[in-house]
């Protein structure tokens, strides 16, 4: 009989280097976990031991993970996820929790939307509500439990966990882009923006196009804009990796292969709140939903 190789191993250690991977403290999680600091450190040791190698590097901008560590950590926080909300299933009496996320439009449309029944199969004592904004959301302020939003990840008073990039290319109708053989083409034609007004021009600079000007509709939305750009009203500057529905039905098209890396999507919380139970589930499992799409996409 095969022993399984989880046997070999502490749950305390795996949990203590579950909440010590999260924080990237040994200080924050044993915090979080209700024991010293030195008992983490202690169990993160042997850990290291059993493992026979190191899964954090200290370097000169704090506790980092090690390519072995950065592997073994979205596992085994999904796995403790998976188990706590397994336990609250048996009390009956529990309300379900409710957590708050505000997605922006893009994000929603192109990778959560989908995954979505997934977290409500696995989680069903947690009541998630979405709601959609346009970038700009007041964590502090607004009652939300976390947002997703896109940008470089510096928000003041804000913890910003990174998601994925999403390089920005042109996108457009198949009739439109029968007549764009080079990026100096655009020139001639409607190029639709969102609020981000830079971003056209630092698609520009890496297309060899440093002139290229936007003077299309603006959009508060970057879904609706790619709509108009499915209707032919003109060019779309937009991640085609969230928009793959499209482009594999043909209703989309991506006339170019430059693509310009503006910023990425981040799971966000206010520092000033107490995260709950609830968003620590969402977040491991999201990261999850991360990592498994970008492994499936390496295969693909």
């Amino acid at each position: 009989m095969t022993t399984s190789p989880l046997a070999r191993y502490s749950l305390n250690s795996l949990h203590a280097f579950a909440a010590a991977a999260r924080h990237l403290s040994f200080t924050r999680a044993a915090e979080e976990l209700c024991v010293t600091q030195a008992a983490v450190s202690q169990q993160i040791k042997a850990l290291e031991a059993q493992v026979g190698k190191p899964l954090f590097l200290r370097t000169a901008r704090g506790l980092q993970l090690s390519d072995e560590g950065a592997r073994l950590a979205p596992a085994v926080q999904q796995a403790f996820a998976q188990l706590d909300a397994a336990l609250s299933l048996l009390d009956d009496s529990a309300p379900p929790e409710r957590l708050t996320v505000a997605v922006v439009g893009t994000y929603l449309h192109g990778h959560l939307l989908a995954r979505v029944p997934d977290f409500e199969a696995r989680y069903p004592h947690i009541e998630l509500r979405l709601q959609t904004h346009n970038n700009k959301v007041d964590l502090a302020t607004e009652l939300l439990d976390a947002a997703i939003r896109f940008g470089d990840g510096a928000w003041r008073s804000v913890e910003a966990l990174p998601l994925q990039a999403a390089p920005l290319t042109p996108l457009c109708a198949p009739s439109l882009a029968a007549r764009l053989r080079q990026p100096s083409d655009l020139r001639g034609q409607v190029l639709l923006r969102s609020y981000r007004l830079q971003d056209w021009p630092a698609w520009g600079q890496a297309a060899g196009c440093a002139s290229l000007v936007a003077r299309g509709p603006q959009f508060d939305s970057s879904v609706l804009m790619v709509q108009a750009a499915v209707q032919g009203a003109g060019v779309a500057l937009a991640p085609p990796a969230l928009f793959a529905r499209e482009l594999a039905s043909g209703a989309l098209v991506q006339p170019f292969a430059t693509t310009v890396d503006v910023g990425r999507y981040w799971l966000t919380r206010s520092l000033t709140r107490e995260p709950s139970a609830a968003w620590g589930v969402f977040r491991d499992w999201l990261v999850g939903q991360v990592v498994d799409g970008a492994a499936g996409a390496a295969k693909g």
